[in-house]
């Protein structure tokens, strides 16, 4: 049985989008592809959530915990340990950082003990400016662990209504998310407050929601083109995105362009994955490895950073700049070399270092045949 890759192109298609959004692209395919590249995500995680695990639900936490919690701890104290070593490199600076003018500095044994501590029993204290991508590790192990928990509630309380269950957690999420923007509440117990968790949350189960009705969905050009209308016009007018701190106003604008988004993307990777060749394998691989893109797509800019400031002639510590170079970041087309960095390099070092693990484990299996 042929293996069904088209969710694996539509993560390939948001990871890609998230590295173009990080690389300052331009206004208005930046605004565009922050509608929906994150809730894509989610989507495509609650894809795969099985009723299944309501019934064996330590199987599910483990998972998460391995493939989320685990992943985020163990990359988060690596670049702690090396934060103050890339002020030693030069990598940063106390002089250039992101477009707001923070910057970052180094940490004294006690800032790094509490981001420790912080990283392991809230998945914050990551490093912002070589991390600014890990608040989504920390939202879709809380956004699918909640997921879980109120559709196990629900499936208690309401033995007759199972199938209503996905799109009541949906209903009861956006109210929640409508009561904690409308009166600015915080869930203080989450790092960042809270809304990106319950906007994931939402989403993941408008993945589940999807895929229960994928068989009757045919995608069509027509509807592909209205959805990127929808989520253009959004994004020029009622733009909204997951970030923390959305009021009231940005989460109702959210919710309708970034669920068309989802499905426009969806569309595409459908038309995509009947097309066999080296783009679809390529988008495959990328959809199946985003782990090392999230980890190490802001490290992998600087190169792309050094030729900047080759280019233009820029004082030398602007490698430090949080994500990328900000001079002349909306007039030139340095967004492209960055973006293909950004995604490129962490692929090929994932790539080769496969090969070479398999071409070890090949020679160690001769040796031991002989």
């Amino acid at each position: 049985m042929n293996r069904n890759t088209v969710i694996s192109i539509c993560k390939a298609i948001a990871i890609i989008l998230m590295v173009i959004g990080h690389a300052e692209s331009p206004d208005v395919l930046h605004r565009f592809l922050y509608e929906f590249h994150m809730p894509l995500f989610f989507a495509a995680s609650g894809y795969f959530f099985s009723v299944k695990y309501l019934d064996d639900e330590a199987t599910f936490v483990k998972k998460r915990i391995k493939g989320l919690y685990w992943p985020f701890v163990k990359w988060s104290v690596i670049f702690l340990i090396l934060h103050n070593w890339m002020f030693d490199l030069g990598i940063m600076n106390e002089v250039y950082g992101n477009e707001s003018g923070g910057v970052t500095h180094p940490y004294t044994w006690h800032q790094m003990e509490q981001c420790f501590w912080n990283i392991l029993t809230a998945m914050g204290g990551y490093d912002q400016f070589l991390n600014g991508a890990f608040w989504f590790f920390r939202g879709l192990f809380v956004a699918s662990i909640l997921y879980l928990i109120i559709y196990k509630g629900l499936d208690l309380l309401l033995k007759n209504y199972k199938r209503y269950i996905p799109y009541l957690i949906c209903i009861l999420l956006l109210l929640l998310c409508a009561w904690k923007t409308y009166d600015g509440l915080k869930v203080i117990t989450l790092v960042q407050g809270g809304y990106r968790e319950l906007m994931g949350c939402f989403f993941f189960g408008c993945g589940f929601i999807f895929r229960q009705w994928e068989e009757k969905y045919r995608p069509t050009w027509w509807t592909t083109l209205l959805f990127a209308v929808i989520v253009w016009w959004f994004s020029q007018n009622l733009w909204a995105n997951m970030n923390w701190r959305s009021s009231f106003e940005q989460f109702l604008s959210l919710p309708f362009p970034a669920l068309c988004g989802c499905l426009m993307v969806y569309n595409v990777s459908t038309w995509l994955d009947k097309h066999e060749g080296w783009f679809k394998r390529f988008l495959v691989f990328c959809g199946d490895n985003t782990l090392p893109i999230f980890v190490f797509h802001i490290l992998s800019f600087k190169l792309v950073s050094l030729l900047k400031i080759w280019y233009y002639g820029l004082d030398p510590r602007q490698i430090g700049c949080h994500m990328v170079i900000h001079d002349y970041a909306k007039e030139d087309w340095f967004w492209v070399l960055y973006t293909i960095a950004g995604v490129g390099l962490p692929l090929l070092w994932t790539w080769g270092y496969r090969q070479i693990k398999k071409r070890w484990h090949r020679a160690s299996s001769a040796s031991q045949a002989q």
